[in-house]
C-alpha cells in the first residue's frame, strides 16, 4: 500500500474544496465533472449504510445519470429556490492503492438559505469516497454521502 506525500494531499484537498465550491455557486454543469465516466453517487441514510442496507435517497450509476440530475435541476424540477453553502473537513486517507487510487472520506456540513429565511443546517453527514488519478487530475469513481439524520426536509433538489 502506497502513501500519499504532501503535493499528492494538497491535490486531493484542492478537489474536495473546488468540488464544494462548484455545487454551491449554481453551475450545475460543474458538478459532473468531478466524476469519472463510469462512477457512483449516492445519498444514503446513516442508518441504511450502518446496517448494509442498500436503500439511498438518491443514487446514480453513471456520469450521465449526473448529467440527467444537471438538467432536470435546471429545467424540470420545480422548487422552493434556496441557497446552499458546505463546510467540508480535511479528507483523511484511508488506503492508497498501487495504481494511484485513494479511499477517502471527510465531514461536511450543508446550510441553506431560502430567498425568505435565515440560514439553516440542512444535511450533516460524511463523504466516502474513492478517488482515481486522469489525465485531468485527480477524480470521483465513487461518492457515498452518508447522512447522519433519518429525516431530510421536503426534499433534496441540489447536489450535497
Amino acid at each position: 500500500m502506497k502513501t500519499l506525500d504532501a503535493n499528492a494531499y494538497l491535490e486531493l484537498s484542492r478537489l474536495y474544496a473546488a468540488y464544494a465550491h462548484a455545487v454551491d455557486s449554481g453551475n450545475w454543469e460543474l458538478w459532473p465533472t468531478f466524476f469519472i465516466e463510469q462512477c457512483s453517487y449516492r445519498l444514503q441514510p446513516r442508518e441504511n449504510h450502518e446496517r448494509n442496507l442498500p436503500l439511498a435517497t438518491l443514487s446514480f450509476e453513471s456520469r450521465g445519470m449526473l448529467e440527467d440530475r444537471v438538467y432536470g435541476i435546471k429545467e424540470t424540477l420545480f422548487h422552493d429556490p434556496y441557497y446552499q453553502r458546505h463546510v467540508v473537513g480535511l479528507p483523511l486517507v484511508h488506503q492508497v492503492d498501487d495504481n494511484g487510487t485513494v479511499h477517502s472520506e471527510a465531514n461536511y456540513a450543508v446550510f441553506r438559505t431560502k430567498l425568505d429565511g435565515p440560514s439553516t443546517v440542512f444535511n450533516v453527514g460524511r463523504y466516502i469516497d474513492t478517488v482515481v488519478p486522469t489525465p485531468e487530475g485527480l477524480k470521483f469513481a465513487t461518492r457515498l454521502c452518508v447522512f447522519d439524520s433519518e429525516m431530510i426536509p421536503n426534499s433534496i433538489i441540489y447536489p450535497i
